[in-house]
């Protein structure tokens, strides 16, 4: 028994010393990262969304400059758009930013509140079903004083 642990510690000393010289193809991940390979890598931006935006405007409203984006794609009713907005450049003095895919009086809308994301205002707007053929992108900013700005921009679709 003792020769075939010798064996056994022979073996697996020269398949460890043959390994060393080897260098990995990837770099080295911290602990607990999945190493990346073609197939996993991600393919979007840090803030989580992938491909091309549409510029839906920009506008000035009170002294607020305003500008819109929407993540490139069909709008369809019953679905959902992912929504960029961008006060002053970046979050302006508001207290919260609503959205509402539909007509200016929200009936049939849902109005989304937003978050903060990467320095400016993201939701994804639930679009009506029906769709009204009038339907924008309505954006309400609800500025720290407490007093409330409403505008609108084409969807583009």
């Amino acid at each position: 028994m003792t020769s075939r642990w010798v064996s056994f510690s022979v073996l697996a000393s020269t398949l460890l010393l043959a390994g060393c010289d080897r260098k990995s193809e990837q770099p080295a991940q911290p602990f607990g990262d999945t190493p990346k390979t073609e197939a996993t890598a991600p393919t979007a931006p840090s803030d989580g969304h992938a491909g091309d935006v549409i510029e839906l405007g920009e506008t000035t409203l009170d002294g607020i400059k305003i500008k819109a984006t929407r993540d490139k794609g069909e709008i369809k009713a019953g679905g959902d758009s992912p929504i960029d907005i961008w006060l002053n450049g970046g979050l302006g003095n508001a207290s919260a930013v609503r959205f509402w895919i539909g007509t200016e009086d929200a009936k049939g809308s849902v109005k989304a509140k937003a978050d903060v994301e990467a320095a400016h205002w993201h939701t994804h707007a639930e679009v009506p079903d029906p769709l009204p053929s009038d339907s924008r992108l309505w954006v309400e900013i609800e500025s720290k004083d407490g007093q409330k700005h409403t505008t609108s921009f084409p969807l583009k679709m």
